[in-house]
């Protein structure tokens, strides 16, 4: 008897193929109604929600603390009022007096606001001192004294937590150490005035010197040590110590120290000249450092010489483009100086010179006639 055809074949797979107690994704997804959909979903979302909170806080909290790290040192920029600005910590170092080029300053304020902004420390009654920015805070005041308008009443300011004295101090003059316009007699006075503050503990000028412009060169500390110490020998007889230029106080000051009782014959001639302006001032001090020094003996010509040595006077002047080295002698005059004469207008130049000659005394026994 023949075996009947099957009429369909069926591959079951193995039993150890099949999954005990498990159904399968794709079942469970077909079978999941609308309102399990809508849950998973929810919880989902929540979930993602919470995550992406926990993420926003913790930025936040980073922000938070780098804004008071950046706030107690001064780099946050703030707008404070004028009446709560106070200069009573430091001795300043700028020189007393109207200042020429704050209408300049103004000017710029009006035009386009205060692109630095000063530095403040924070005081225990809630006010604060100044310890970078004296001449933008003297715009600001004369702004808002002449034009009463708002704007002006508050000036941006970075603001850090109160430092110690010295520490203070070193804002200030590192800041000032860039100026093109501070000079030697102004830091020799700030020197000057930070060893005779009790408060400081300085001994001396040098020690203040040291602490004080600490960034300096060293040959830049020894000029200011000798425009401090020339200011403390001079004592008030000087009225313009600013103009002097450095190596006209410095030369001074060396031959102070060499010449006994020279420094009452300078005192003297400036005391009986009130009125002089500051360049009265300046060639009255150089004509004392061209003498000639009394224990200088001249050397006789020597034998066979046809023709006599002519005196010569050297010295040097500060100008915008560094030191000008000058030589004079009869009739002739050289001039060394870091500038491209070539490239002056001519005009100007024929002006500089006719000035330069017309400043010249012209009494009888300066001309050859």
């Amino acid at each position: 008897m023949s075996r009947k055809r099957r009429m369909f074949d069926i591959d079951i797979p193995a039993m150890d193929d099949i999954p005990v107690g498990k159904v399968p994704d794709k079942v469970l997804k077909k079978r999941r109604g609308p309102m399990a959909a809508a849950i998973s979903e929810n919880a989902d979302a929540l979930r993602d929600q919470q995550s992406t909170e926990e993420t926003i806080r913790a930025e936040n909290d980073a922000l938070a603390h780098e804004l008071v790290r950046l706030r107690n040192e001064g780099l946050v920029t703030e707008h404070v009022a004028l009446a709560d600005v106070l200069t009573e910590k430091l001795t300043r170092d700028r020189k007393p007096g109207p200042d020429p080029e704050l209408d300049e300053l103004k000017a710029s304020i009006r035009d386009i606001g205060l692109s630095n902004p000063i530095r403040l420390e924070r005081r225990a009654d809630g006010r604060f001192e100044l310890i970078q920015g004296m001449r933008r805070l003297s715009a600001y005041r004369a702004l808002f004294e002449e034009t009463g308008e708002e704007i002006y009443a508050k000036i941006p300011a970075g603001i850090s937590e109160a430092n110690d004295l010295d520490n203070s101090y070193r804002r200030m003059v590192d800041e000032n150490l860039i100026r093109k316009d501070i000079s030697f007699a102004e830091m020799g006075a700030l020197a000057r005035a930070y060893a005779e503050d009790p408060a400081n503990e300085c001994p001396d000028v040098d020690k203040a010197v040291s602490k004080l412009f600490k960034s300096a060169s060293y040959t830049k500390r020894s000029y200011i040590r000798s425009f401090a110490s020339l200011l403390m020998m001079m004592d008030k007889a000087l009225m313009h110590p600013n103009d002097i230029p450095r190596n006209v106080g410095v030369e001074l000051k060396r031959k102070f120290d060499a010449t006994p009782g020279l420094v009452r014959r300078v005192t003297d001639t400036l005391l009986s000249e009130p009125d002089r302006d500051g360049a009265r001032e300046v060639a009255i001090l150089r004509s004392f450092l061209e003498e000639q020094e009394p224990s200088a003996s001249k050397k006789p010509a020597s034998e066979g010489t046809s023709k006599p040595r002519r005196a010569k006077t050297t010295f040097q002047v500060s100008g915008r483009a560094g030191v000008a080295k000058c030589s004079a002698s009869s009739g002739r005059i050289e001039l060394k100086y870091d500038l491209d004469f070539t490239r002056v207008d001519r005009s100007k130049l024929e002006e500089a010179i006719s000035a330069f000659i017309e400043a010249l005394p012209e009494e009888d026994d300066l001309t050859h006639g």
